[in-house]
Parts: structure tokens; sequence; C-alpha cells
């Protein structure tokens, strides 16, 4: 089971704030190329796609792979402007053996709830030497990413989540080769102001899971840091790399 249930609330509150512009993610788009090597007929997974704007975001940058999105939430899939696009999650992917070219896994590894089984199943879907390309933020790794600068407390829930580490050694097992991780940045918000604007808690499973108290504290401190000329809000996730 995910660490929150993305019912309605939580979809719409997604769907609303977590899409960066194409050219906030230059960086990702440049570094998804590099290990996925796009070509013509290829088939690339979207696991946990959520609404799909990364399949979308695949389409147009690669208009010759073939883009599948996969997604367990019903509330996610209804907010989905993405096709084909089915009912799976990481221990069940409907697809044949050996029918992919590659899988992106964005923001979802901390929801997958045995890692081992996951990996099994993307080894089971994946053709030898296909990457699995997960976009994260791990256990350990949050001194990149802003949101973290103001809601501190939300350091605590990510530790909770797998590590580097953790996930390598979980898709050893399951016969993944070399793993590779890289810092992507990108462009979360053109200032500080539009990011407090913006935030909505249901969106962010940290913000989730710390105190009302703890989430109120932070939200002043980040309205109180908007009110100077900040700049863009630069961040840098993980993409780890699997084969």
């Amino acid at each position: 089971m995910a660490r929150i249930a993305y019912h309605d609330v939580d979809a719409e509150a997604f769907a609303a704030t977590r899409h960066l512009t194409d050219d906030a993610l230059t960086a990702w788009r440049a570094a998804v190329a590099r290990h996925l090597a796009p070509r013509a007929g290829m088939r690339l997974l979207d696991l946990g796609a959520g609404t799909g704007a990364w399949a979308r975001a695949f389409t147009d940058w690669f208009p010759d792979v073939e883009v599948v999105a996969v997604e367990p939430s019903a509330a996610m899939r209804a907010r989905c402007a993405f096709a084909p696009l089915v009912a799976g999650d990481a221990g069940h992917i409907p697809l044949a053996d050996g029918s992919l070219d590659g899988a992106w896994l964005s923001t979802v590894i901390h929801h997958v709830p045995d890692l081992a089984a996951a990996a099994r199943e993307l080894r089971r879907v994946l053709r030898p030497g296909a990457p699995v390309l997960i976009r994260s933020a791990f256990a350990g790794r949050h001194e990149a990413i802003t949101l973290f600068d103001y809601f501190p407390e939300a350091v605590r829930v990510l530790d909770t989540y797998p590590g580097v580490a953790d996930v390598a050694s979980a898709f050893a097992d399951a016969g993944f080769g070399a793993a590779t991780v890289e810092q992507v940045p990108q462009v979360t918000a053109s200032s500080l102001w539009e990011a407090a604007a913006g935030l909505r808690r249901e969106a962010h499973t940290p913000l989730q899971l710390i105190t009302d108290a703890e989430y109120a504290a932070g939200v002043q401190r980040l309205r109180e840091a908007a009110q100077a000329d900040t700049g863009p809000v630069i961040d840098a996730l993980d993409l780890l790399v699997l084969r």
C-alpha cells in the first residue's frame, strides 16, 4: 500500500501543482535521452504515471517512442489525459514478458511496499539490458531540495524512504547489474513567492506526514522568505539508473 492513498483530494492537488513546464525540465530531458538512448519502435513504461505529465512529456520529446502508462490509483487515472493508461502497480504490471525497452518511475519508489517484488516484476517485463530510471528523493539526500529548507521536520519522513543502496540491492537481487546515480536540476518555481502561493499540502507526501503545527510553522517560514526577491527555485532530485 502507498504511504498516502491518493484519493480525490490528493489527486486533485497533485494535478494542480506538481506539473513542471517543458523549459523547467531541460536537464531531465537530456538525462533521460542519455540513459535511454531513444529510438524508433522503443516501448517505455511510465510506472506510477499519476496524471500523465511525464508520459506526455516523453511523447513530445521522443515521438518515435511508444509510452505505456501504468497507475494504481483510480483517482489519478480519472485525471490522466494520457493514453494508453492501464491499472496496475509495481508488483503487478499488466504487460507481457520482455515487452519493454525501459521503465520510468518518478517520485514513486517510496510508495512501493515490496522493493524486491517490484524489481522482479520489472525484470520480467523488460528486455535484457533495458534501463530502469528512478527519479526520486532518497533517504539521506535532501540537501538540494528547497522544500526541506522550510519544512525541516519533513526530513524525518524522507529518512523513512528507501535509500539509494536499498533500491540498488533489491534490484541487484533481481538480476539488474550496474547502478548509477546523479542529481538532475529542475526549475520548480519561478520564485519562492510562486512556490508559496501554489503550495498544496496534499500534493507532497512528506508534508502530509508531519503534524499540523509543523506544517503551519513551515508555511510561515516559506511566506516570510518569499517576501525577498529570490529568483527561481532550482531543486535537484536524484536519478538512479539500473540495468
